[in-house]
């Protein structure tokens, strides 16, 4: 399935999470030990508006991240460009920009973070979460193909168990190092 299709799947699923966060939801932890749910929304956001650049073989600028006043318009819209710029002819070829990795994977990265990050927010605000299954499919194989790098770049944590009668995306939450019945 074509990596934008993809995105727009895992937009679809992301945006009814960011819609139903609240202005009290904004200083709760999360699953990402780093940001409370601000922070992962201006983190989430930037990582999107990037990823566009990395489709258009520019390089993205990962390091800081800017606040997203916004983020209850910008949010639909970036993503709505996120999938547009995947979209465009050659797109998933090649070397994405300064990441020097190949465009497909780069794209399933945006995909991954997209697709892990609206789970954070979902499991941080109460809400349930769960990917479109082609979606999932992909970032799992995605998961699996990275795991020992991202590790390795503190993308994710070391795998932690999964618990007892753990659904797949459970299991998959796991494998990159969190807690997937986490709560506040």
């Amino acid at each position: 399935m074509k990596l934008s299709v993809l995105l727009d799947r895992a937009r679809d699923h992301a945006l009814p999470v960011i819609a139903t966060i609240s202005d009290d939801d904004l200083t709760k932890p999360t699953p990402c030990a780093d940001y409370d749910v601000r922070a992962l929304l201006d983190h989430l956001l930037h990582v999107v508006v990037e990823f566009q650049k990395l489709a258009a073989k520019q390089d993205a600028d990962f390091s800081h991240t800017p606040n997203y006043p916004d983020w209850r318009v910008q949010f639909p819209a970036e993503t709505a460009k996120l999938v547009e710029a995947w979209a465009e002819p050659g797109a998933d070829e090649g070397i994405a920009g300064n990441m020097g990795m190949p465009a497909q994977t780069v794209g399933g990265l945006a995909l991954l973070d997209l697709t892990i990050h609206a789970s954070d927010l979902a499991q941080a605000t109460g809400q349930h979460f769960e990917p479109d299954p082609e979606v999932f499919a992909e970032v799992k194989n995605l998961v699996e193909q990275m795991g020992p790098t991202a590790i390795e770049w503190k993308v994710f944590k070391e795998p932690v168990e999964a618990p007892e009668g753990a659904s797949a995306f459970e299991q998959l939450l796991a494998r990159t190092g969190r807690d997937p019945r986490w709560s506040a």
